[in-house]
C-alpha cells in the first residue's frame, strides 16, 4: 500500500486547512501527528467501510475525517485550528477492518506540515 498526502500549510489560528491523502488499497486510514519534541498521536480514523470514525478528544468537534472509496482517497477537514495542532501529519493504513488509537498501522506515508500561527 502505498500513501501519498498533501493539503498541509500555514494557516492563522481559527482557519482551516483539508489533508488528503491518495492510498493504493482498501484498507482502514487514518491521520496522525507529531509535534516537535513529542510522541506520534493518533488524530483520525475510518474504516474500510467507511462506517466506523474515531478521533482524538483533542479533535473532536474541530476535525472531520472521510473517505472516497471510488478514489481510494481519505481527507481530513480542520477546522478552529489551533496552535497547538502545529504538527507534521501522516497519513496511515492498516490492514484491519476498524481503525484503532494506537500507532501500530502497517503503513505510513510521508508527513506533510501544518503550521497554526497565534
Amino acid at each position: 500500500v502505498q500513501l501519498q498526502a498533501s493539503g498541509g500549510g500555514l494557516v492563522q489560528a481559527g482557519g482551516s486547512l483539508r489533508l488528503s491523502c491518495a492510498a493504493s488499497g482498501r484498507t482502514s486510514m487514518g491521520w496522525f501527528r507529531q509535534a516537535p519534541g513529542k510522541e506520534r498521536e493518533f488524530v483520525a480514523g475510518v474504516s474500510r467501510s467507511g462506517t466506523r470514525i474515531v478521533y482524538a478528544d483533542s479533535v473532536k468537534g474541530r476535525f472531520t475525517i472521510s473517505r472516497d472509496n471510488a478514489k481510494n482517497t481519505v481527507y481530513l477537514q480542520m477546522n478552529s485550528l489551533k496552535p497547538e495542532d502545529t504538527a507534521v501529519y501522516y497519513c496511515a493504513a492498516d490492514l484491519a477492518a476498524a481503525p484503532t488509537m494506537t500507532t501500530n498501522w502497517d503503513y505510513w506515508g510521508q508527513g506533510t506540515q501544518v503550521t497554526v500561527s497565534s
